[in-house]
């Protein structure tokens, strides 16, 4: 412990959080240190509202590349954990339509994943074989479908130049993503708006596949117990896609007290606080170091994939500080195409947008 530095915590409503971060941004009344969605990062370096943490490259060794929020190649933010995505199901599932037990080697091809759907609706035991939770709104969309899109082989921007959409989110890549997820409803294998908790009717028998996140495991494993199965996400042609990043800590432009911040924040890196608030949360750890603590992590452990699928699938929303912009773009063309709208039309007017959303 110390006497030199004392932390104070400071509590913003959740249900708006940015907007009231903004409002103290713009009152200078902002914290010394603040959490950020990980997509934010760069609309809050752009702004203003954040800097660089200013700590050593080393900090950052052994840790989830979600996990560091990097601007210009400066580290902004950092968290100490990240979530994956999933597919959930159940072993006796799968033997009972004499389907294969993906793996991370092998995963579903698009063509093996329709022929398990078609299987499983045609046992008549489930309203819907497939559950992708689309009754999620807001940011849940980006996070969870994009993902599938850059399976695809699409995506949300041109990542070379990080300037334009055009022909990747409405190239021949994305309209084929677009019509495979409507073809989704459209042949009856999940709907165009699952239930209010997917995690729930997964474990009522409401659907033979779920689509969630690793904060799902636990739900999953009491209700099934052995029988229940993580896989990874079907591979759509550019291998499996998972989203990256979660929350995270960064230092505010405005903090009159710097070094005292980056001492607070190098403290709670200590792998020991990395991996308590990983359990307390039921989160991946976002250290090497601090999975080698944990069981459950650790090699063999049972929630071990989680940490695979982040290191090998995860994708991070585009690094801009249109982001805000360029998410508002695609949640309403997915919902757009859900709701049955032509994929190809709705992706025509989606494309062209330009993606900095004004900002320069």
């Amino acid at each position: 412990s110390q006497s030199q530095y004392t932390v104070k915590l400071q509590s913003f409503p959740q249900a708006s959080y940015n907007d009231a971060v903004v409002a103290a941004a713009s009152a200078k009344k902002l914290p010394c240190i603040v959490d950020i969605d990980s997509p934010n990062v760069p609309n809050w370096a752009w702004a203003g509202y954040i800097k660089p943490l200013g700590l050593p490259d080393s900090e950052w060794s052994g840790q989830l590349a979600s996990t560091v929020g990097k601007v210009n190649d400066k580290v902004y933010s950092f968290g100490h954990y990240d979530v994956a995505l999933a597919f959930y199901t159940r072993k006796s599932i799968l033997q009972s339509v004499g389907a294969r037990v993906p793996t991370v080697a092998q995963p579903w091809t698009k063509s093996e994943f329709a022929d398990v759907l078609a299987k499983l609706k045609a046992t008549g035991k489930y309203p819907y074989a497939l559950d992708l939770g689309t009754g999620g709104t807001g940011e849940w969309i980006t996070y969870a479908y994009s993902p599938f899109l850059q399976s695809a082989g699409g995506d949300l921007i041109d990542r070379s130049s990080y300037k334009k959409a055009d022909g990747v989110l409405n190239g021949a890549q994305a309209i084929d993503w677009a019509s495979w997820m409507q073809g989704l409803v459209k042949d009856g294998y999940m709907s165009a708006k699952s239930g209010a908790d997917p995690t729930a009717d997964f474990a009522n028998g409401k659907s033979a596949i779920l689509y969630s996140g690793s904060w799902a495991d636990a739900t999953v494993t009491k209700a099934f117990g052995d029988d229940a199965l993580v896989i990874p996400p079907v591979d759509l042609g550019q291998g499996p896609k998972v989203g990256g990043g979660s929350w995270q800590w960064a230092i505010t432009a405005q903090c009159d007290n710097t070094a005292g911040a980056q001492a607070y924040l190098k403290f709670s890196h200590q792998t020991k606080y990395v991996a308590a608030l990983a359990k307390a949360t039921g989160t991946i750890p976002a250290t090497d170091a601090a999975a080698a603590t944990m069981p459950e992590y650790a090699t063999g452990g049972a929630s071990e994939i989680f940490r695979t699928f982040a290191q090998k699938y995860a994708v991070v929303r585009p690094v801009t500080p249109a982001y805000p912009f360029i998410t508002s773009v695609y949640q309403k063309a997915t919902q757009d195409i859900l709701s049955g709208g032509d994929p190809k039309t709705i992706l025509a007017t989606a494309g062209p947008r330009d993606p900095s959303g004004g900002l320069s």
